[in-house]
């Protein structure tokens, strides 16, 4: 049951998983006659990614947020090994049976595609809409080295900006057009303040354990479970420098998908934060198609 924090933002709510972990999300109050849109964010992000986004949308669409185990507000899991996706989808499905989302249109950022593609291989009546963003079935090496270079590894700061900084230097060609507002806003998108009054990562740091295993980032067959979204409306975001989802992939989903629009965000890296003009104006075109099937 959500609680409201602040009626022109989002109302908390919480759901237990099928192993006894208390997991967040947010609420953001919309048409209920429409499908919701549920937001799944990336490997090491949380709610505040779709912040500016969700603020965008809510009113017209309803809007809910996910926050991962081991992310955010989310419990921290017992079992590190828990940290895969076909226990993120588990626990995603779980809450959609809680809230009684019978259909939804999910937004997925990275991990959080591969998770909107499993759930259509396996409960594909309950999409009514499907964004993917920076993600396909095949994950490039090169990126994957990239992330679990820095998944799991502790860093803390004595201030916000010693954190945007940090940002600054490992994400520049990432985010080529960033000045410091857009760093700070990044950091308090991925950081916390400790208990300690340090700036620190915003997730349980175990759950670089099962990702540095191979074969643990995505799931069985990614293939087959992207063509169980053909004939749903279908984004597929790309950045242009993406070093996650290349070009020859992305083209192939679309190729798989016959109706999906491919967009790519210039000048940007993986993920682009779908903020960007590029992908906000394909959300409309998207969310305009999912209104018409409706």
């Amino acid at each position: 049951m959500a609680t409201q924090r602040n009626p022109t933002a989002f109302s908390d709510g919480y759901w237990w998983s099928n192993d006894g972990l208390r997991l967040h999300y947010r609420d953001y109050a919309g048409d209920r006659t429409r499908p919701p849109i549920v937001c799944l964010p990336g490997l090491t992000r949380n709610a505040r990614d779709f912040a500016q986004t969700a603020e965008r949308l809510a009113g017209t669409w309803r809007v809910v947020v996910v926050e991962l185990r081991g992310r955010g507000e989310s419990g921290y899991a017992r079992d590190p090994m828990s940290y895969v996706p076909l226990t993120y989808l588990q626990d995603v499905e779980r809450l959609l049976d809680d809230l009684s989302i019978e259909s939804a249109v999910l937004f997925g950022t990275s991990l959080g595609g591969i998770l909107a593609m499993l759930l259509g291989s396996t409960g594909r009546h309950r999409i009514a809409g499907a964004l993917l963003n920076d993600v396909g079935p095949d994950l490039d090496p090169t990126g994957l080295a990239r992330i679990r270079g820095y998944v799991g590894k502790a860093v803390q700061y004595p201030t916000w900006m010693h954190a945007a900084r940090a940002l600054a230097d490992t994400n520049a060609d990432v985010y080529p057009g960033y000045g410091v507002e857009d760093w700070l806003a990044m950091a308090k998108r991925l950081y916390k303040l400790s208990s300690t009054g340090r700036i620190v990562a915003d997730y349980d740091m175990r759950i670089a354990e099962p990702f540095r295993l191979p074969g643990n980032e995505a799931g069985p067959d990614m293939w087959r479970a992207l063509q169980a979204l053909a004939g749903i409306p279908t984004l597929i975001v790309r950045g242009e420098q993406s070093d996650i989802l290349s070009p020859r992939t992305a083209e192939r989903m679309q190729a798989e998908l016959p109706g999906a629009e491919l967009v790519v965000v210039p000048a940007t890296g993986h993920a682009p934060t779908l903020d960007e003009p590029k992908a906000a104006a394909a959300i409309d075109r998207l969310l305009a198609r999912v209104a018409a099937a409706a």
